[in-house]
């Protein structure tokens, strides 16, 4: 399958294949993939997917509600984790996040529909023939940075963010000669 050329090993094929650009309306899902591209800062992609069931396990399932009560001890406890990226500031942006999520949600606004708003609820579909026409951020991921971090969010800077958005299907990045292209399009 001629695939989007950055999938070629046994962790980045079925991430690519069956979740990359796929939509999601899933808090728990948004959350989590949230707190994972905010680890991948400075990192590969490819570290993060080996490490995503040690955050699994860390991290509560990224149950929010769990993850907005982690106390001082437990983030002492996860900085001795060698299964996550033990970064004292990723770690605690995750705690911060979930409690920024939580308010969302005492406001009457679930993650998913927040998040969707910026891309007017339908995934952006871009049509790049080659690697260098994707691009590293779009005004929507700018604005749903500068949205997110005045509600207290971290490691939400634009790149991360249109990151986070093709990850999660907001936006179809996928190249036109790849399959999951036309099949995350229809999905839409």
């Amino acid at each position: 399958m001629p695939r989007c050329p950055w999938a070629r090993t046994d962790l980045s094929i079925p991430y690519h294949d069956h979740e990359w650009g796929v939509p999601c309306r899933d808090d728990r899902h948004l959350f989590e993939m949230l707190i994972l591209e905010g680890a991948q800062a400075g990192l590969s992609w490819e570290t993060i997917l080996a490490k995503r069931e040690a955050y699994r396990e860390a991290f509560d399932d990224f149950d929010v509600a769990r993850v907005a009560r982690f106390t001082p001890r437990r983030v002492e406890s996860l900085l001795k984790n060698p299964g996550i990226v033990r970064n004292r500031l990723k770690v605690t942006s995750a705690i911060d996040n979930a409690r920024a999520v939580l308010a969302l949600r005492d406001a009457g606004l679930s993650l998913s529909d927040h998040l969707w708003s910026f891309v007017g609820g339908a995934p952006i579909r871009n049509r790049p023939r080659v690697p260098a026409e994707v691009p590293a951020t779009a005004p929507p991921a700018e604005a749903m940075s500068k949205d997110l971090k005045q509600r207290g969010m971290r490691f939400v800077g634009p790149t991360i963010l249109y990151a986070f958005m093709q990850a999660t299907g907001m936006v179809n990045d996928h190249l036109v000669s790849c399959p999951r292209h036309g099949a995350c399009a229809a999905m839409g």
